[in-house]
């Protein structure tokens, strides 16, 4: 399946940047990583890095699925809110869920220091669309403060002299940040290599068949990977090696705009914007002042279908974006659209699955917060492959089905 329409900019901007060569030999490896998009390659520089013999193959280009079309805003807030967690899971683990996304942010600054990836901290403005929205954005926040996050209210006259945004209120949080997820993923995964790893693209997965001791997993070329590991990080696509539906597939809609002035910006350079409404609408702006806005979900993953709709959702978006910031009039370049996985809680699954066993395990960063995700996968499955707990293997797992 096509993951992705029109002209996504990080592919537009960075191009190919990099061909690694097809597998055509079979190897033997302690973890085989199974897809080259920004989780997979998470997962790949979190193992290498403490000592794992890990490959990675990837059916496309490296970064050229659903990676290409993110928007990559990063994000400690879950699309779900604190509170319903809490009435879903309980607060220890709502909880638990929260830090975890709260400490990734960090952990992918540390991840992406010294690398030329766009990545800089942020602060994330939560807009009440409405103003019945007020009073559950305000219990929120104050739920969030209860467990230590920041999160302070904005009262309309804060909004309006902060940002000249007319709303009945907003959470203003400063734990977020933004990257070029296509580079990153590229930069990482020439870090696997110089630590000894493979990385193979244009490399097709055939079948899995596993053992006590390992998995032999089969390339549709021929090739044979003999693994103690593997980790199927293919996107919405994992569904497809599960008997058990757990996502249901969406598609999300995004337009740039050329460069704008720092002065017509202001604190958008710093701040990225989303809003209570769901579908709802999000933007933050890129290193070179570009406004990259998006949102309007549908439930289209026909890809046909879903081409056909890219300029007049870059359109509403466009009015969406006039509505909130009267005084930007931005020049759109280029619009897109990609299809993602969602879903029923918002959160993730890491792990592995009762179908496959122990030694295949699901990397399913679904949602809004698919890297931040990613981020805390790589460093839960790195746990359940040295065969230690992690506090989230439970929650961010199947078991939670």
């Amino acid at each position: 399946m096509d993951l992705k329409s029109g002209y996504p900019w990080w592919a537009v901007r960075n191009g190919l940047i990099h061909a690694f060569p097809p597998l055509q030999q079979d190897l033997r490896c302690d973890v085989l990583v199974v897809g080259g998009g920004v989780t997979g390659a998470l997962v790949a520089h979190e193992l290498s890095a403490h000592g794992h013999d890990v490959a990675v193959i990837e059916q496309r280009d490296i970064g050229w699925g659903s990676t290409a079309a993110s928007t990559a805003l990063l994000q400690y807030e879950i699309d779900t809110h604190l509170l319903e967690l809490a009435q879903r899971y309980g607060q220890d683990a709502a909880t638990q869920a929260y830090r975890a996304c709260a400490d990734a942010i960090p952990a992918l600054a540390e991840v992406a220091r010294g690398l030329d990836v766009d990545f800089r901290r942020m602060d994330s403005l939560y807009l009440a669309s409405r103003r019945r929205d007020v009073p559950r954005l305000m219990a929120e926040g104050a739920a969030r403060r209860g467990i230590g996050l920041d999160a302070r209210w904005l009262d309309p006259e804060a909004l309006q002299a902060g940002f000249d945004v007319e709303a009945g209120g907003a959470l203003l949080t400063r734990r977020a940040a933004r990257v070029d997820p296509y580079r990153l993923t590229y930069a990482l995964l020439q870090r696997v290599r110089r630590r000894g790893g493979q990385v193979h693209d244009r490399t097709v997965l055939h079948s899995l068949a596993t053992g006590t001791r390992g998995v032999r997993a089969l390339t549709e070329a021929g090739a044979t990977v003999h693994a103690r590991h593997v980790v199927l990080a293919m996107g919405y696509a994992n569904q497809g090696w599960l008997q058990q539906r757990v996502a249901r597939n969406r598609s999300s809609y995004a337009f740039i705009t050329d460069p704008i002035d720092a002065d017509v910006l202001g604190r958008l350079q710093r701040t990225m914007v989303w809003e209570s409404a769901r579908p709802y609408l999000y933007l933050r702006a890129t290193g070179e002042r570009r406004l990259l806005v998006g949102g309007l979900d549908d439930a289209i993953d026909i890809p046909a279908r879903r081409d056909r709709r890219v300029e007049a959702k870059a359109g509403k978006l466009m009015k969406q974006l006039r509505h909130w910031f009267p005084r930007l009039d931005p020049v759109p370049a280029f619009s897109w659209a990609g299809t993602f996985a969602e879903t029923a809680d918002g959160l993730p699954f890491f792990g592995p699955h009762q179908q496959w066993g122990a030694r295949v395990h699901f990397a399913m960063a679904y949602g809004g917060n698919g890297i931040t995700y990613s981020m805390i996968g790589a460093q839960l499955l790195r746990a359940r492959i040295e065969r230690r707990r992690h506090a989230l293997e439970g929650l961010f797992g199947f078991a939670r089905l």
